[in-house]
């Protein structure tokens, strides 16, 4: 079965596509673009061409996975939202991992950080061993962290790389496409139902509802 991936949980504006059968999974094209400001402009070229880059069609696929985040507001709704919306037109299932586990899976063995830029002089962290996660996404400034890891990955660490003190692996800044296929494989595989694509925000977007005005009456 074909499976398109997207992930806009960063600056990284990615689609990728990989073909999943009973023996595993094969990757047959990926594209990244970095534009932290047209996620909504690049997303659907991206997807364009990965599937002109495999010789398929969008009615040649049979799931999508969608990268929840977490990553700022603005962003990561591009990408659920085309998610979903191709979901729907082509009546495909929908599925959605968590960006950070992409990056930690694709960390490989060892016990690894994975840290994306939040923006504000923070970062989104997660800690993984061996391609597993075993702590909870959050959001913390890099001065703040109790890191327990070998190395780091992903483009937070690199950015407060002298705050970490631990090897960084500049190779690896963006969450791949191809891990996040692999990642839901086996719901793939097995046929899952479709999941509602929810964001993983972990704080409040910037724009927020005004508070209601208090009556000057009396």
């Amino acid at each position: 079965m074909l499976v398109l991936a997207l992930d806009t949980s960063t600056p990284a504006v990615t689609a990728a596509l990989g073909e999943v059968s009973a023996g595993g999974m094969r990757g047959l094209a990926e594209r990244r673009t970095v534009d932290p400001r047209a996620h909504g402009e690049r997303l659907a070229p991206q997807v364009q061409l990965v599937l002109e880059d495999a010789a398929v069609r969008a009615r040649d696929l049979g799931a999508i996975v969608a990268g929840v985040g977490p990553g700022p507001y603005t962003g990561l709704r591009v990408g659920l939202a085309t998610a979903a919306a191709m979901g729907q037109a082509l009546s495909i299932p929908t599925y959605g991992i968590c960006s950070l586990d992409a990056l930690g899976r694709a960390a490989g063995p060892g016990r690894v950080l994975v840290a994306t830029d939040a923006r504000r002089r923070e970062v989104y962290f997660a800690t993984y061993v061996d391609g597993v996660r075993v702590t909870d996404p959050d959001v913390a400034k890099p001065a703040d962290l109790r890191i327990e890891a070998d190395r780091a990955v992903g483009e937070g660490s690199l950015k407060y790389s002298e705050i970490f003190g631990v090897p960084i692996d500049d190779r690896l800044l963006f969450p791949p496409g191809e891990a996040l296929i692999a990642l839901a494989a086996a719901k793939v595989r097995e046929g899952a139902a479709s999941e509602v694509l929810t964001p993983l925000y972990l704080r409040r977007p910037d724009a927020v509802e005004p508070a209601a005005r208090k009556s000057v009456l009396h």
